[in-house]
């Protein structure tokens, strides 16, 4: 079992699997120069502004990752979810194959939450409907969305299949601090001018929209 999980993971993330063994992040593609620095500095976004972005969206897409799944925070998002149905927010979920270091855990916690299967796409199912997108909201992810990966074939991650969230019109990416992911790779989405940081404990921050966001209901309809 240990060697098909493996084999899924580098099918996922586009390495060999002497990379994967040794703890490489090589991939497929071959470096030939030097990666490029993105420069450029992070928006800071709060709670409230985050809840204004979600209540003035139709289509939201959240794109879960390790970090949800450490802080626990699955049975808030799908109450977040369904607090979206209510308003009349379309509320999808976009899963990286490799989605929280093992095949399939996100898939597990959200439906364990409560979350619809057919609310739940799979990376190659919903990679092109971000363009289309209001919001992306990224939760506890970093490397699975890194556009560094497209952007700059001299990354160490160059060749890896990421979800597109920068595409969407506003990404808002939740995450504990600015720091690198597991490939110690700098995420250019972080500076991207659509992209704004929700910055905290992922568990607390969804706590804190899930109460904003239903008062903000429950005054609209009201």
């Amino acid at each position: 079992s240990g060697a098909i999980l493996t084999h899924i993971m580098c099918v996922a993330m586009n390495r060999s699997i002497v990379s994967v063994v040794l703890g490489g992040l090589g991939t497929s593609t071959k470096q030939s120069g030097k990666a490029k620095e993105f420069k450029g500095e992070a928006k800071v976004i709060d709670v409230e502004s985050t809840v204004a972005l979600i209540a003035g969206a139709k289509e939201v897409i959240v794109v879960p990752g390790y970090g949800l799944a450490v802080a626990g925070g699955q049975y808030i998002v799908a109450e977040l979810y369904k607090l979206c149905v209510k308003a009349g927010v379309r509320m999808r979920f976009g899963i990286h194959p490799v989605a929280g270091r093992m095949p399939g855990q996100l898939n597990v916690l959200l439906a364990e939450a409560g979350v619809p299967y057919d609310a739940v796409f799979e990376m190659d199912e919903i990679n092109e409907d971000f363009a289309k997108a209001d919001l992306a909201m990224v939760v506890g992810a970093n490397d699975t969305i890194n556009s560094a990966a497209e952007e700059d074939p001299n990354s160490v991650i160059a060749g890896m299949p990421v979800l597109r969230v920068w595409l969407a019109k506003e990404v808002v990416v939740m995450k504990r601090t600015m720091g690198a992911g597991y490939a110690g790779v700098g995420n250019p989405v972080f500076i991207k001018p659509n992209t704004s940081m929700l910055l905290g404990d992922a568990k607390k921050a969804l706590e804190a929209l899930r109460t904003k966001f239903a008062d903000t209901i429950e005054h609209r309809d009201g």
